[in-house]
C-alpha cells in the first residue's frame, strides 16, 4: 500500500515535469525509448538565442555588432536585433551574410551596405569583396554576437562567413558570442573529405559535405584546430541550446535562405546541390526548390517542369525551357549523401561533354566525384573511398561536441 507521503511526492514530481517543459520552438526526439516510456521527460528545445539569461549578462555596458539575418528569432518569433534593443543593448551594426540581413537575395548576388529600416542600424555586407570584417568596420565594437541559422553542409556558405568573424574578432581582440542553434541534418556525416588545394568560401575547412555538427560546436573546431589564419583564435563563447541532442528531429522556423523553403529541401539540399556543379537544374525558378531536378538534356518523361525568375532565382538554370527529371518532393528523408540521382543523370543525359563544369570540385572539395562518376564507378566503391576520411573526422570532432555522439 502507497504512503501518503510516498502519494504527494508522486504527484509533485509529475507537476513539476509538466511545468519544465519549454514553450519554445518545438523539436523530439526521434525513437526515444526514454520518451516512450516517460513522455513527460522530454521538454521543448530552446535555442541559444531562446536562452538569453546565459549571455544578457555578457552584453550589458558593452558596444555590440551581430552577425544574423531572418533566421535570429526567438521562439515568439521577435527577431533577436529588436529583443536586444528592448533589453537596451547598445547594438552598433548589423553584419550580414550571403542573401543579405532579410535574407531575400540570390545565391551569389552582391549584397551592399547600407541601413536597417526598421531601427535605423547600419548594415554591413559580408558578402561580396567583404566576406570578412574590415578593422575600420569594427571599430568601437566590443563584443560580436553571432547568430544564424546553419543547415549542416560544407558549402553553405554561413559557416565560411563563421570563419572571418572569428578571423577578424581574435585579430581585434573582440570577444565573440555564439549562439548556437540545432543541425536540422545533425545526424549525418558523410561525403569526401574537402582537400586543401580546392579551398574556396564554399568549402574552407577539411571536413565532409555533411558534418554533423551545430554552428556552435563547428566553431569550436574552428578555434581548436587552428584552422583561422596565422592559427589564431578568438575569445570565443558558445550559449548552448537546451533540451537538445543531434538526433532530435527539427523543423526551422524560418527559411534559412531564399531556396530552402522547407524540410524537405533541407534534408535534400547537400545531395541536390552537387547538381550547381552541373547542366541540371534542381529547381531553382520553381516552387519546389532542391526538391527536385531535371534538365533539357535528360530523356523526356511524364515529369516535366520549366523554371522562371521569382524570389531567390532571378535567372535561374535552363530558364524558360522545359526540364525532364524526377520530382523529390514526397521522397522518405534521406540518411546520408545521395549520389544516385547525379549517377542517373550522368548516364542518361545526351550532353556528356557539358555536364560537369568547374564548380563542382569546389562543391565536392576534391577532382574524385567527378572522375568517379565519369569512370562509372559504383556508387559502393565511391563510397568506400571516404570510409578513411570520414573516419578521422569523427575522430577529429569529438572534442568539440557539445551534444553528444
Amino acid at each position: 500500500m502507497i504512503s501518503n507521503s510516498v502519494l504527494k511526492n508522486t504527484v509533485l514530481f509529475l507537476v513539476l515535469s509538466i511545468v519544465s517543459c519549454g514553450n519554445s520552438i518545438k523539436g523530439r526526439e526521434a525513437g526515444s525509448k526514454n520518451q516512450e516510456e516517460n513522455p513527460l521527460i522530454t521538454a521543448e528545445i530552446k535555442t541559444g538565442a531562446d536562452n538569453y539569461t546565459a549571455y544578457l549578462p555578457l552584453l550589458k555596458n558593452k558596444k555590440a555588432g551581430i552577425v544574423t539575418n531572418q533566421t535570429g528569432i526567438l521562439s515568439d518569433k521577435t527577431h533577436l536585433v529588436d529583443f536586444l534593443l528592448g533589453k537596451k543593448i547598445d547594438i552598433q551594426k548589423i553584419y550580414a551574410p550571403e542573401h543579405g540581413f532579410r535574407g531575400t537575395a540570390d545565391a551569389g548576388e552582391l549584397i551592399k551596405d547600407g541601413k536597417d529600416t526598421k531601427t535605423g542600424l547600419p548594415i554591413i555586407s559580408l558578402y561580396g569583396n567583404n566576406k570578412k570584417p574590415k578593422p575600420e568596420q569594427l571599430a568601437g565594437i566590443d563584443i560580436m554576437i553571432f547568430d544564424l541559422q546553419d543547415v549542416g553542409a560544407r558549402f553553405y556558405t554561413y559557416i565560411s562567413s563563421l570563419h572571418y568573424v572569428m578571423e577578424a574578432c581574435a585579430e581585434n581582440n573582440i570577444q565573440l558570442i555564439v549562439l548556437d542553434r540545432p543541425n536540422p541534418n545533425g545526424s549525418i556525416i558523410d561525403g569526401p573529405i574537402l582537400e586543401k588545394e580546392h579551398t574556396s568560401f564554399v568549402g574552407m575547412h577539411p571536413i565532409p559535405v555533411l558534418h554533423g555538427m551545430t554552428i556552435g560546436e563547428y566553431a569550436k573546431m574552428i578555434n581548436g584546430e587552428k584552422w583561422l589564419k596565422n592559427g589564431v583564435q578568438c575569445k570565443l563563447t558558445v550559449i548552448p541550446c537546451l533540451n537538445y541532442n543531434r538526433n532530435m528531429t527539427y523543423s526551422l522556423p524560418v527559411k534559412p535562405s531564399p531556396n530552402l523553403p522547407n524540410d524537405q529541401a533541407i534534408n535534400l539540399y547537400a545531395s541536390l546541390c552537387l547538381f550547381e556543379g552541373t547542366n541540371i537544374s534542381m529547381g531553382r525558378g520553381t516552387d519546389k526548390q532542391f526538391q527536385l531536378y531535371g534538365s533539357p538534356f535528360l530523356p523526356k518523361s511524364d515529369f516535366s517542369f520549366v523554371p522562371g525568375p521569382n524570389l531567390g532565382a532571378k535567372d535561374p538554370t535552363h530558364n524558360g525551357k522545359t526540364c525532364y527529371g524526377e520530382d523529390l518532393s514526397k521522397i522518405e528523408k534521406v540518411k546520408q549523401l545521395e549520389l544516385k540521382w547525379l549517377i542517373k543523370a550522368y548516364q542518361t543525359t545526351s550532353d556528356k561533354s557539358k555536364f560537369f563544369n568547374d564548380f563542382f570540385t569546389k562543391l565536392a572539395g576534391t577532382k574524385k566525384l567527378q572522375q568517379q562518376i565519369e569512370t562509372g564507378i559504383s556508387e559502393k566503391e565511391i563510397r568506400k573511398s571516404w570510409e578513411k576520411g570520414i573516419a578521422d573526422f569523427k575522430t577529429m570532432r569529438k572534442a568539440y561536441l557539445i551534444y553528444g555522439e
